[in-house]
């Protein structure tokens, strides 16, 4: 009975001082990144920002949510002029129009189902106003929320887009 005691007090020890073997990590239940076709523009110029949501679970995503607004510096220049013209979702058939409620608000644009191990990506168009100013940051945050068909969820953000530095001409 004592070794008993002494066997359970060793491994409390290790257990809080981590010495105890650790489980793996597992991966982010879902992942979301980011991609521009180009890291410059001009006043007048058009760049594309893609988002990849890649589903690491080994059951559906049948939900997500997604917005997507400019930091504080990028709303701070009175001067900075730009619109997202245009929003498509990749399919294997080719791209098609998103269907969602517009790009501030992505979460319908990825499709119905994404199934376990496999991505889908929105691409919007940032068209830059030919009267902009120059020399600023066009930076984006976003946050997500997806629903699995096992009932789980998982949620993100904020994560940061890559930054377009509008140059002047």
């Amino acid at each position: 009975m004592r070794r008993l005691g002494l066997t359970a007090v060793l491994a409390f020890v290790l257990a809080v001082f981590g010495l105890a073997p650790a489980a793996g990590a597992d991966p982010a239940p879902a992942a979301l990144t980011f991609s521009t076709s180009s890291a410059t523009t001009t006043p007048g110029g058009t760049v594309q920002l893609s988002m990849t949501l890649t589903n690491n679970r080994t059951y559906d995503i049948w939900f997500v949510y997604q917005s997507i607004d400019p930091t504080w510096l990028t709303t701070q220049r009175p001067d900075l002029k730009y619109s997202f013209t245009g929003c498509s979702l990749a399919t294997a058939a080719g791209a098609t129009p998103c269907s969602g409620t517009g790009p501030s608000n992505l979460g319908g644009n990825y499709g119905a189902t994404i199934p376990p191990g496999q991505s889908r990506t929105v691409t919007l168009t940032l068209q830059v106003a030919a009267d902009s100013g120059c020399n600023g940051n066009i930076g984006f945050y976003s946050y997500y929320y997806a629903e699995f068909s096992d009932s789980g969820n998982t949620n993100g953000g904020p994560v940061y887009t890559p930054e377009t530095r509008v140059l002047c001409a």
